[in-house]
């Protein structure tokens, strides 16, 4: 799987995000590509730590341990997965604006490639720097998708 700390990796999702348009169909989901936008910056603002979400509780921690691996593992997800209640944006988003936000939270990302400790995951716990970029890239190339790119 590739991850966003590599360079090439990087600068195709912020050349991939680049050609993303306001008028790109859309392929599945409830989201429109405005919402897209910025639902994508929660992940990054949650390895940044500039975002948290609430811990789950103890038996639903132990079903999550069991997805983990899906989340930075070479398998696509699949169209159409649920979205965590903290991460469903439902109101309206100006494109120009979360597009650049999107992408300067990418770049910041990436800047930490040489970072590492990393904190815990309040969902999944803990995460390897590789599988913090993985899952980066897995999330953004998933929802880029699913807008035509």
């Amino acid at each position: 799987m590739k991850s966003l700390f590599d360079t090439s990796a990087y600068h195709e999702i912020q050349e991939r995000l680049e050609q993303i348009q306001p008028n790109n169909p859309k392929k599945w989901g409830e989201m429109n590509i405005s919402q897209m936008l910025h639902h994508c910056q929660k992940p990054l603002g949650i390895a940044l730590e500039k975002e948290t979400i609430q811990k789950p509780n103890f038996l639903m921690r132990m079903m999550f341990k069991l997805v983990k691996p899906q989340l930075y593992n070479d398998k696509p997800w699949k169209e159409g997965l649920p979205t965590a209640p903290e991460f469903k944006i439902v109101s309206d988003k100006v494109f120009g604006t979360e597009k650049s936000k999107l992408q300067g939270l990418i770049t910041e990302f990436h800047q930490q490639k040489d970072k590492e400790n990393w904190q815990e995951h309040p969902v999944f716990g803990k995460f390897t720097k590789q599988q913090w970029g993985q899952m980066q890239y897995k999330h953004l190339d998933h929802h880029f998708r699913q807008f035509s790119n």
